[in-house]
């Protein structure tokens, strides 16, 4: 189902509590949201109202990729860019990393399998953005 994004600091502030199995409901109201934005490629579902610790991206296919409780391990080749966010008004100017590994959990057959994953460029900072949303931190 869309949902309306929430651009209320105070939600959007908040650490995310840790996502469940029984949570899988709210990536496909996340995956709805983000189609029906332009240009979008990335959702926290804090930016949906649900403060539960899950993101979803598009990959260069354009499609979806679900992750629960995501967390930034390490980054390499730290840079200034500026960045936007559909729930912020103006740019912010943030230090991103060129290469992340991620841990995160995966939904298979109705359970979270824990994963680890390295992301370069594009997709990198994407996940750093969801991973910020997770933790209750405004670009």
């Amino acid at each position: 189902m869309i949902k309306e994004l929430v651009k209320d600091e105070a939600i959007l502030s908040q650490r995310c509590e840790k996502a469940t199995a029984e949570d899988a409901d709210v990536v496909q109201d996340l995956v709805d949201t983000m189609e029906s934005i332009e240009d979008c490629a990335c959702l926290a579902a804090n930016q949906i109202g649900v403060t539960k610790a899950i993101g979803v991206y598009l990959d260069e296919k354009h499609e979806p990729h679900a992750v629960f409780n995501p967390r930034v391990m390490m980054g390499l080749g730290a840079q200034k860019v500026f960045e936007e966010c559909m729930t912020r008004d103006e740019p912010s100017k943030v230090t991103r990393y060129a290469k992340v590994k991620i841990s995160y959990d995966e939904l298979v057959d109705g359970e979270l399998q824990a994963k680890k994953r390295d992301f370069t460029g594009w997709a990198a900072q994407m996940i750093q953005h969801m991973c910020d949303h997770c933790q209750g931190k405004l670009v």
